[in-house]
């Protein structure tokens, strides 16, 4: 072994000496992952296989169930998009323009992850409510926003938007502007150039953030019940069916409808990382 290959053998060796073995940190990972996360699912799971086809059936069947579960997904998904093209709209402008109060702009987007969801949804209660601020001008106009399912998706889209710019955003600072620069070059316009340089590079990045929008959406309660007005077949979404069923002591009902939505869940977060790891493949290639 020559000289100058030693200083890389010790760099090696130190940085594979960092976590104490292989074998320890994956007992303490499943073990932590076992009972923080598997254990609670397992018993859901139990508690649903111990129900019925029948009783899965009238549960699944019941059109509360039915237009609870069409909301929470339904206007989940309505919210994503939006949050889709808009979150990508206020990265690009974080991203590509310096301007005064820049900084206080990129703070504000992080708001929805550290404002309690009760306090987001008494807010947006008190701005769209027929008294509100904002509310008083819609209303005459025929636009209600508070105690219906458009109150909903608009709480949806405030807790969900900085999924989809805080994703996008470190993938637009990566786009080399060379590339805009060589499209400009070789007689693209804008749009051109948007949609076949730059839409390409991120796409992975945007679909990533909006499956997080989706999912994210999907569980909200705290922000949502204070501006749907939880009207049974109305602007009830599933969540809250499932605390009212338990308060009701119908457990079996609750955990039906708790089953759909983990099954749901999971298939999000499966989509999730297949995403990312799309993203990582493409970027690698």
């Amino acid at each position: 072994m020559t000289t100058a290959a030693l200083p890389l053998l010790r760099r090696t060796r130190v940085a594979s000496s960092v976590i104490p073995g292989f074998a320890p940190a994956l007992g303490f990972t499943l073990f932590y992952l076992s009972l923080v996360v598997l254990l609670p699912l397992a018993a859901l799971l139990l508690k649903a296989a111990g129900t019925t086809f029948e009783q899965w059936g009238r549960i699944l069947g019941d059109s509360r169930v039915l237009s609870a579960l069409g909301l929470s997904f339904g206007g989940a998904f309505a919210a994503a998009l939006i949050n889709a093209v808009f979150g990508l709209l206020v990265a690009w402008v974080l991203v590509r323009y310096s301007f005064p109060g820049r900084k206080i702009i990129d703070a504000l987007v992080d708001l929805p992850f550290a404002l309690p969801t009760a306090v987001a949804g008494i807010a947006l209660t008190a701005l769209y409510a027929p008294n509100g601020w904002l509310g008083r001008h819609l209303e005459p106009l025929g636009l209600k926003v508070a105690f219906t399912p458009l109150g909903v998706v608009v709480a949806m889209v405030f807790i969900g938007l900085p999924f989809v710019v805080r994703t996008v955003e470190p993938v637009l600072q990566d786009v080399d502007l060379e590339l805009e620069e060589a499209a400009a070059s070789l007689g693209a316009d804008r749009l051109q150039t948007f949609f076949r340089v730059i839409l390409p590079a991120i796409a992975p990045s945007l679909l990533t953030g909006f499956s997080l929008a989706l999912a994210r959406a999907v569980g909200e309660y705290g922000s949502v019940i204070f501006i749907a007005g939880n009207l049974p077949g109305v602007s009830e979404i599933a969540p809250l069916l499932i605390i009212t069923k338990l308060e009701q002591y119908d457990y079996v009902g609750a955990t039906a409808i708790a089953a759909v939505m983990l099954a749901i869940s999971f298939t999000l977060l499966l989509a999730v990382n297949l995403l990312q790891k799309w993203r990582r493949a493409r970027m690698g290639a």
